[in-house]
C-alpha cells in the first residue's frame, strides 16, 4: 500500500501579497461561498489562518450591505 502525499495548497491572497480584502468587491467574495452562500472551509479554499478569518469578515459586512445574500434558494 502506496503511501498518499499531499501538496498543501497555497493561500491565494498570501501569493497575490493582498493584506485587505475588500468587502465591496462581491465577485470575487462570490468564490469562497457555496451553492447555499455559505462560507467555505479554509480546506476547501487554500487559505491560511489570518486571511480566512479576515474574508470571513469581508462576507459578513457584504451580506450586512446586501451585497450578497444570507441564503440563495
Amino acid at each position: 500500500m502506496r503511501k498518499q502525499t499531499y501538496t498543501k495548497r497555497q493561500c491565494i491572497f498570501c501569493k497575490k501579497k493582498i493584506d485587505f480584502i475588500d468587502f465591496k468587491d462581491a465577485g470575487s467574495l462570490n468564490r469562497f461561498m457555496s451553492a447555499w452562500a455559505k462560507l467555505k472551509s479554509a480546506r476547501d479554499t487554500g487559505n491560511c489562518a489570518k486571511h480566512q478569518r479576515r474574508l470571513a469578515e469581508a462576507i459578513k459586512r457584504a451580506r450586512f450591505l446586501a451585497l450578497l445574500p444570507y441564503v440563495k434558494r
